[in-house]
């Protein structure tokens, strides 16, 4: 599977969750299920990239990915435990695992330069996918106000990981 494929496959996991904007949107579990999904996948694909990539550049991003996004789930973890809410898996949780399973496959086909340059293509759709969904559906679906401040306090570094990726994207090249 080509990488954009796995790009494509990750963003209409999150356009799911825009089609909820126009109904009732997604329930506080669910929310749950897919910001712990959402970070895992980045997670995931930043061990890939640290061990993998050759270049220091990507490898600082790749560190980077994994310790925020850790810190993200765990704060959600401590979060939902703390409310008694159990992560609903719902097709929105369900693409991106499986989008992020496909990118990890389709990456671990790549070598040097493509391999980097395919993670940080990747990383770029992804934030700005992440982002949307985090702006039209997840914030506004929230019903816990705890829920709605974490989503509210992550957010800017989603912004920063979009910037320091298209930075990357630059450096890289095309």
């Amino acid at each position: 599977m080509k990488p954009i494929h796995a790009i494509w496959t990750l963003i209409l996991a999150l356009s799911a969750s825009a089609a909820w904007a126009q109904g009732a949107g997604p329930t506080d579990p669910q929310i749950a299920a897919i910001v712990v999904t959402a970070n895992q996948v980045d997670i995931d694909a930043g061990k890939l990239a640290l061990a993998t990539s050759h270049n220091k550049a990507v490898k600082a991003f790749a560190q980077r990915m994994i310790t925020d996004h850790s810190g993200v789930n765990k704060a959600a973890t401590e979060l939902v435990t703390r409310l008694h809410v159990t992560p609903e898996s719902n097709p929105t949780s369900q693409g991106l695992q499986k989008g992020g399973d496909d990118n990890l496959a389709a990456l671990k086909q790549l070598h040097h330069r493509a391999f980097d340059r395919a993670y940080v293509d990747h990383e770029v759709a992804y934030h700005q996918a992440v982002l949307d969904a985090v702006d039209h559906t997840l914030i506004p679906s929230a019903q816990n106000a705890e829920l709605k401040a974490l989503l509210v306090k992550v957010r800017p570094a989603f912004v920063a990981h979009l910037e320091h990726a298209k930075h990357l994207q630059g450096i890289l090249g095309k």
